[in-house]
């Protein structure tokens, strides 16, 4: 009797690991697998296709409130329509309008374009991923500022990460939290887009958990030209607000994408002060825990030669990657991110 008790105890056990085993292959159960398959979807040939399409002469440089930037955002809406990624603004609406009068200096009016996918279990806390769609335009003598990686690459990027998170939640696996996509204009002439965003929010700020901003990716530093050195990305702000977003920053890209994460320009000293230069710092000014992705200046920065064909459109993937990994993150963790650093700048 003992001898049999003991053959069916066995064959429940080897039961039970083998349907644990299956279980956690399924979508949704091996976690890292399921990321990194939506991952994947993130790739150099479309960044590629996409960048040269939005850094062509067709846009003029996206002027701000120019028709070239116009045509720009037109695309942009374009390409969330076809992914069927719809606009918390309702409809075909994807427009936050912002008039005239919000400028200086004689610049038309403009709009940010803006997408989401709505969060499954806690739809109120927002994680918004930024970029500027904006340039400089042409010049007096007809020369046309393209701004591919400047910043056609991390408006394209955008679009890549969206797609990812769009397949995970036709999938049934769509984040806890709302991303908002959020393409914001008038940046060159001075951070008017986030501005106007973070003083007008669709989604409230104080349920805003985070804002990745992604500003120059495509491209190789003077710091970073040697093979040993080239696989980098600085990151700027990460431990500004949320030691603990830093914290899951750096874990994520030790687990998938092993990138060299340079904090040069995070100094609280640095002279160039890009922590102040780009749109994730309206959020910053909010108390909303921000990271900056940013690959440094280079010798074609504002100038008509930030052309398509400079990208390095394999570590632009890799970069785009790692911003899609930590959305992920952030938007699934249980709890939101920790603010331990207000009144600490």
């Amino acid at each position: 009797m003992r001898s049999i008790l003991i053959a069916i105890l066995g064959l429940v056990f080897l039961y039970s690991c083998g349907s644990s085993q299956k279980s956690s292959n399924k979508p949704g159960n091996n976690k890292k697998a399921d990321i990194i398959s939506y991952a994947e979807t993130i790739t150099s040939e479309e960044l590629q296709k996409y960048l040269y399409k939005f850094a062509g002469d067709e846009f003029e440089g996206r002027d701000t409130g120019e028709p070239g930037q116009k045509r720009a955002a037109e695309y942009l809406k374009e390409q969330y329509i076809r992914m069927g990624i719809p606009s918390p603004l309702g409809g075909e609406d994807y427009f936050q309008e912002i008039d005239e009068s919000y400028f200086r200096g004689r610049i038309k009016s403009s709009e940010n374009v803006l997408a989401y996918i709505k969060g499954t279990e806690k739809p109120d806390e927002i994680v918004v991923i930024s970029a500027h769609y904006d340039h400089v335009g042409v010049d007096s003598n007809g020369n046309i500022y393209n701004g591919a990686d400047d910043d056609g690459s991390g408006t394209v990027s955008i679009l890549e990460i969206a797609q990812a998170f769009a397949k995970a939640a036709k999938d049934g696996y769509g984040p806890k939290r709302t991303i908002l996509f959020l393409h914001v204009t008038g940046e060159e002439k001075g951070l008017y887009g986030s501005s106007y965003y973070t003083e007008n929010p669709v989604f409230p700020l104080e349920k805003t958990v985070a804002n990745l901003n992604i500003d120059m990716i495509g491209r190789i530093d003077e710091n970073h030209k040697s093979p040993e050195k080239n696989n980098y990305i600085y990151l700027i702000g990460s431990d500004r607000l949320s030691t603990e977003l830093h914290n899951l920053s750096e874990e994520i890209n030790k687990e998938f994408t092993q990138l060299d994460l340079d904090y040069t320009y995070n100094a609280k000293d640095d002279p160039n002060r890009f922590y102040y230069r780009s749109d994730h710092y309206n959020f910053a000014k909010n108390n909303i825990p921000i990271i900056f992705y940013f690959n440094g200046v280079h010798e074609d920065y504002h100038e008509p030669t930030d052309t398509a064909d400079k990208i390095e459109y394999d570590l632009m993937t890799k970069r785009a990657k790692l911003i899609f990994y930590t959305a992920w993150e952030i938007a699934n963790k249980e709890e939101r991110l920790i603010v331990d650093g207000i009144g600490k700048e």
